[in-house]
């Protein structure tokens, strides 16, 4: 049987004197699979990715990234196994569209004669065309731009998963549009595990193959767009009432 690419297993996570914000957590992510993880602010989805690539660690249970705990794992040797896209993108701006991009392979040691076509590569990946962009600074882009160069970046050294943290949440309603059918474009090519953090139910029906809702720290929903959109679940419908027209799947 195929290993899942992530699982979490009886996993909980305080800070200390706070409540859980994590308790029990339990979750299974397939290989190629894009999961999106909805719920209010504060519910503690940007944990479950934090605790993925080892920025935290659980009090209790387990995380597991291709079959091994995440504790096994050198943290840097696990987090070139795990691309990671922020909302705020958070580009060197001391460096250039290809200096951001090819950062994290120059920090795994390639030759600067494999850098420079893997990051030309990436960035026509991503709809960039390298001639134009490779050598402009981060304040020349936009906001999509930047969101699509820091897709590139995650994506350098090929990880297995990427985390998106409310990647286009900062964006116009017709960028994140856009972005959106880039997104599906090239998970179709590479079929990547990815998790997605989202307030925006619509960009979850959107992007997801698997849809989790967490409510307090709890999985409340893991299931198909269909299934989410189906539910009677009362956490789940506060959150399908709030768009405005669910969309079918």
């Amino acid at each position: 049987m195929p290993v899942p690419a992530i699982e979490f297993r009886g996993v909980s996570f305080a800070r200390p004197g706070r409540p859980p914000v994590l308790d029990d957590f339990n979750l299974t992510v397939e290989t190629g699979d894009v999961l999106a993880l909805v719920g209010r602010s504060g519910a503690g989805k940007s944990t479950v990715l934090r605790l993925i690539n080892r920025l935290l660690e659980p009090d209790s249970g387990a995380i597991l990234v291709e079959g091994r705990d995440t504790r096994e794992w050198k943290p840097i040797q696990l987090r070139r196994r795990v691309g990671y896209v922020l909302q705020d993108v958070g580009l060197f701006p001391h460096m250039t569209v290809a200096g951001n991009v090819g950062v994290v392979p120059r920090l795994e040691g390639w030759a600067a004669d494999r850098v420079a076509p893997r990051v030309d590569e990436l960035l026509e990946l991503v709809g960039l065309s390298a001639r134009q962009f490779a050598a402009r600074w981060p304040d020349e882009l936009s906001g999509g731009q930047r969101q699509r160069v820091g897709v590139a970046r995650a994506l350098a050294v090929d990880p297995p998963v990427l985390l998106m943290d409310e990647p286009f949440g900062a964006l116009d309603p017709l960028t994140r549009a856009e972005l959106h059918r880039e997104f599906r474009r090239i998970q179709a090519r590479l079929r990547k595990t990815v998790i997605i953090v989202t307030h925006d139910m619509g960009e979850a029906f959107a992007l997801a193959d698997r849809m989790g809702v967490i409510e307090e720290g709890r999985l409340i929903v893991s299931d198909q767009p269909e299934a989410v959109a189906a539910s009677r679940e009362p956490i789940v419908r506060q959150l399908l009432d709030a768009v405005p027209v669910v969309p079918r799947v």
